[in-house]
């Protein structure tokens, strides 16, 4: 069973508006754990559509701030946003069907982030910084 998300530092990036997204994302990951804890559909379908948008919405920051910099590896990292996107589009298609995709998504969501911000992210945030947007 998943457990909630803690904040380390071991996950900064070491560009605030990164971080700060980043740590909203772990928000998001505990929020939907205390509602499937609580059986509380509603609320889960609510926390899966605002992370849905709000995630995009992250991708889009991200993406052009490696455009500014002349990230050498932005269509890769761009690819890998492309199918992280798709499947959270699979897990809200899933609950929507009635599934209790939950706990299933917060794993992965927790899985996804932590090798995403300390592998692929990590690789991109010392060219944005040194291009000064960090």
């Amino acid at each position: 069973m998943a457990q909630l998300l803690s904040w380390t530092a071991d996950l900064s990036v070491g560009i605030d508006a990164i971080d700060d997204q980043h740590k909203r994302i772990v928000d998001f990951i505990n929020d939907l754990h205390e509602a499937s804890l609580r059986d509380d559909r509603e609320t889960v379908g609510r926390i899966i559509d605002a992370l849905m948008e709000y995630t995009v919405s992250h991708f889009s920051l991200e993406e052009a701030m490696m455009e500014r910099a002349g990230y050498r590896f932005l269509r890769a990292h761009k690819k890998v946003h492309e199918l992280f996107t798709r499947r959270v589009t699979e897990f809200r298609h899933r609950f929507k069907l009635r599934e209790d995709v939950a706990m299933e998504m917060q794993e992965t969501l927790i899985k996804w982030l932590m090798n995403h911000i300390k592998n692929e992210d990590r690789n991109y945030a010392a060219t944005v910084r040194e291009f000064g947007q960090g």
